[in-house]
């Protein structure tokens, strides 16, 4: 999902001109309407990866806008311009029916193929791959899905047609228990403990980095064995990693790992996942095996006892953002990922975790009297989990047991730090906004929320539901340890108010390292991992609690040379080259205010008044990971 270079529009699929004369609206057609769907929901976000992008401050979009985006080119592409709303509903009556026939999951992935290649969605032997990898689960999920025609018809042709309502609204129950008042935390005394957590998120390792070879190749992740030389002209993959649609060799996790001397020592570790590489279109279960078990080694090698307490990221399943809910039984279950995960992760985790890891991915322990840690299965939320095109209500019961965990910890009198890999901002839109009540209800339990997956250093701010005036929280999102997409290798340091009885456990400050690849990568030079800088005396805060994060969003708006400071952190001391103009930094404000999917009213006080109506433009930018 990330980087600087083009802007995300420019990394689209551009549309395909080629006219298929001799198909005529008959079966072949009925399968390949479904199948340029089906593609679109499994592999733009999954599969466009390999431009370069500018910025990526706002959540991505919803599957919606991503059918929309493609329809165009299907109706140029097959001439299909006179298609009406009967016809498309008799159409996909049929292509319902055509799924549920045996044998039929061999033809849709050849004519997959075909599509992907005709739509310019990936080059040739990307399609090939892709479409392997992913054509079982997507066809059983649309025979299982509550898809109905109307739906599909009124995506492709808009709401006069039918309305698309597969991702209804839901609610969670909250307990009956009165809300307390707020009661915001307290300063510690003077010379009370502090605890650093070191925080590692988007490792990304690519067991197949070659130094030397094209940095920029026509596949979606390069600098691997298969990305051949570069051009004569240009200079291939640096040994230590590469500014480009890139990952890392194993050796540079292992330098990062073995510099972490000087940053420490460290009371525990938050890990928030996505290990392996982005070659997401051929990736077997053996591969992602390989990676958590390879990774997990080295983490407990350099760390040693140090207690490390992971979360579920995206790119842990194959194909990638595939985990389907608890209730999806047999081969195609995440089992096979969270049983490997219990057992890599067993001496970190205690024998209640275990049980809702192998469940759903999701766990909760006590790692020091007084605080409670949860680590969520973010995937749940995901926009791009197609298994929830089956049923995206409160997958797995995560967040019902997600407030059973917080009453629990409010009755206690315990403090609450929550992890997880994709941010709140960046769900299913109901999924968000009931993790949105659910953080307001529990503000004074809520010490501390940690997310990574957009591999750049942002954060999100929580309101008040009634006013969304007044910041409750905030959600720091770590930049990535991966180069990926054009950015130094990174690191995240929390201080944290530390273990003593009444510590308020919230976030003191924070502190990124980084390694940078233009000094790593001259000959002869030795990698060398570095402060970049330590966020309250950077931005002059008097705190980090979310009163802070607010002003600080307010003050950028006014004042430029802040926000361009933030501009070059916010990529790892490695911006794009293209300056980010007035448009790109009110949508990179507004994502800080954003922890609320799709809620544009959260950004209204950064827009002039002569502007509202385009606050909800702020919020089209997708992003990639």
């Amino acid at each position: 999902m990330p980087r600087p270079g083009v802007s995300p529009g420019q990394g689209r699929p551009k549309s395909g001109r080629e006219r298929a004369s001799d198909r005529s609206l008959g079966a072949p057609c009925l399968r390949l309407l479904w199948l340029a769907l089906a593609l679109a929901l499994a592999l733009p976000d999954s599969l466009v990866l390999w431009s370069p992008v500018e910025a990526h401050p706002l959540p991505a979009q919803g599957h919606p806008a991503k059918f929309i985006r493609i329809a165009p080119q299907l109706r140029e592409a097959f001439g299909w311009w006179n298609l009406t709303c009967p016809t498309c509903k008799g159409l996909f009556t049929a292509i319902d029916f055509g799924l549920r026939t045996q044998g039929s999951v061999a033809w849709v992935g050849s004519v997959a193929i075909k599509l992907c290649i005709l739509l310019k969605i990936a080059p040739p032997a990307v399609c090939q791959s892709a479409v392997h990898l992913f054509e079982d689960d997507m066809v059983e999920v649309w025979t299982r899905s509550v898809l109905s025609p109307t739906e599909a018809c009124g995506l492709l042709l808009g709401s006069s047609c039918g309305h698309w309502d597969i991702f209804s609204s839901w609610n969670i129950s909250l307990p009956a228990v009165p809300k307390p008042p707020p009661q915001p935390p307290k300063p510690p005394a003077p010379g009370s403990p502090v605890s650093r957590v070191l925080f590692l998120t988007d490792l990304h390792w690519d067991h197949d980095y070659l130094e030397g070879t094209d940095p920029n190749c026509e596949n979606p992740l390069c600098c691997r064995r298969d990305s051949g030389p570069p051009p004569a002209s240009q200079p291939g993959a640096g040994y230590w990693g590469e500014y480009s649609k890139c990952d890392l060799p194993l050796r540079t996790l292992e330098s990062l790992l073995a510099g972490l001397g000087p940053a420490g020592p460290f009371d525990m570790v938050y890990w928030t996942g996505d290990i392996p590489a982005h070659n997401v279109w051929q990736q077997s279960r053996q591969d992602q095996l390989r990676a958590l078990t390879t990774v997990t080694a080295l983490v407990k090698k350099f760390l040693g006892p140090v207690p490390v307490y992971p979360a579920v990221g995206n790119h842990e399943s194959t194909p990638v953002n595939g985990f389907p809910p608890p209730f999806i039984k047999g081969n195609q279950s995440s089992q096979w990922l969270y049983e490997a995960m219990a057992k890599a992760w067993e001496p970190w985790l205690p024998a209640e975790a275990l049980y809702t890891l192998r469940f759903g991915g999701f766990y909760a322990l006590s790692p020091r009297p007084g605080l409670r840690l949860i680590s969520l299965n973010m995937n749940f939320c995901s926009r791009e989990n197609f298994w929830l095109l089956i049923n995206s209500t409160d997958p797995a019961g995560q967040l019902q047991w997600l407030v059973e965990e917080l009453q629990a910890a409010e009755d206690r009198g315990d403090k609450v730090h929550i992890i997880g890999h994709i941010p709140p901002g960046h769900c299913l839109k109901s999924w968000s906004w009931n993790y949105y009540r659910i953080v307001e209800r529990y503000e004074n339990t809520l010490a501390g929320q940690f997310f990574g997956h957009t591999h750049v250093d942002e954060f999100e701010v929580f309101y008040d539901e009634e006013t969304l005036s007044r910041p409750l929280s905030v959600a720091f999102l770590a930049p990535s340890a991966t180069t990926y997409i054009g950015l130094n290798p990174g690191y995240r340091i929390y201080q944290i108010d530390g273990n003593y009885s009444g510590s308020s456990h919230v976030v003191l400050d924070h502190e990124t390292y980084i390694l940078n690849l233009t000094e790593a990568n001259k000959p002869g030079a030795t990698p060398h991992w570095h402060l970049l800088y330590r966020a309250r005396e950077t931005y002059g805060l008097p705190n980090a609690l979310p009163t802070a994060w607010h002003d600080l969003v307010y003050r950028m708006r006014r004042d430029t040379q802040l926000f361009q400071t933030f501009w070059f952190l916010y990529h790892k001391g490695h911006p794009p080259s293209e300056p980010c103009g007035a448009t790109c930094r009110l949508a990179t404000l507004c994502a800080q205010l954003s922890a609320r999917a799709d809620s544009p009213a959260l950004c209204r006080h950064l827009v002039p008044d002569a502007s509202l109506p385009n606050v909800q433009g702020l919020w089209s930018r997708p992003v990639l990971c």
